[in-house]
């Protein structure tokens, strides 16, 4: 059958894809009409973040039987209307989990020990040591939102740094196995609580704008939000309002609402962090992802009516 690569995949992904006897097309930067055009013929599409697969783009492809994201979260596909057609649908949740665990401290520990504007002073031959006075993570409290396969891996390196974790989660009704030594609390109980604010939940309509500006004013004036999920989750005119008020003491971010953002008010400021959708950016995560996605795609298109 056919099968669209319509976002970069791991080399590794196509070729297997190939080796089940597909034929794949490789074709990115597709939208709209343009892709749906792309699709005639197609029983399969794997994508990553960055194509849409909108509800025009499914009910003009009338072959497409399968939408396959390699990654998390499922934002850029119109999941009614695939259900309405009887399109499959399925991501790779579990492949970018490590990535984007250990990119949330590499965030944390750039904002809490000042190391972009540091290493920046040494690169002009600039010597500081008292300017970048810094903040152990050992002894505080993490908070988590979101405790599915990513915040869990997040959980688990707070450990290794002495942080306390607690974390809120409506679909998770209990401490999984193996994590007894977290704490689970509503999120209203949460957010006063932490000294940081770590969030790993897709965005949905039930999580768009979850953190706004009651959910900060109700946080420590002292905690920080690191935002590693998707652009959305947090009200960014809030969080700006936050961060310039005195009322939260920084915010590290991988995901902004648009994207790129452009000059975003956000980046402006010296308490933020930032970096551009880097989560699942590593070598191992893109194998992983791209070959799952594969995997997922040739056993739909194996089922009868696949």
């Amino acid at each position: 059958m056919k099968v669209l690569v319509a976002d970069r995949l791991d080399p590794a992904a196509v070729a297997r894809l190939r080796a089940a006897g597909h034929e794949v097309l490789e074709r990115t930067g597709l939208e709209g009409a343009e892709l749906a055009e792309a699709l005639h013929g197609v029983a399969a599409i794997l994508v990553r973040g960055a194509t849409k697969v909108t509800a025009g783009v499914l009910r003009g492809s009338p072959s497409l039987r399968v939408v396959v994201r390699a990654g998390t979260g499922l934002d850029n596909v119109d999941l009614a209307v695939a259900r309405e057609l009887g399109v499959f649908v399925s991501n790779t949740p579990a492949a970018n989990a490590v990535s984007v665990a250990e990119l949330t401290f590499g965030l944390l520990l750039a904002l809490e020990r000042h190391l972009v504007p540091a290493a920046g002073d040494l690169r002009r031959g600039v010597w500081e040591k008292t300017k970048y006075l810094g903040h152990e993570l050992a002894g505080r409290r993490l908070g988590l939102v979101g405790f599915g396969r990513i915040g869990r891996e997040v959980a688990l390196r707070a450990r290794a740094f002495g942080l306390e974790v607690e974390w809120s989660d409506p679909l998770v009704a209990a401490a999984p196995a193996g994590f007894e030594w977290t704490r689970r609390l509503a999120l209203a109980g949460l957010l006063p609580r932490v000294d940081y604010l770590s969030l790993h939940v897709p965005l949905t309509p039930e999580t768009r704008g979850l953190i706004g500006p009651a959910q900060l004013a109700a946080m420590k004036p002292d905690a920080v939000l690191v935002q590693c999920a998707r652009g959305g989750v947090v009200d960014e005119a809030a969080l700006l309002g936050a961060l310039k008020g005195g009322k939260l003491r920084g915010a590290a971010l991988d995901v902004f609402e648009t994207e790129p953002p452009g000059a975003h008010p956000l980046l402006a400021l010296a308490n933020v962090v930032a970096t551009p959708h880097l989560g699942a950016s590593t070598t191992e995560a893109q194998e992983r992802a791209g070959l799952e996605a594969a995997e997922i795609a040739i056993a739909a298109l194996a089922r009868p009516g696949g």
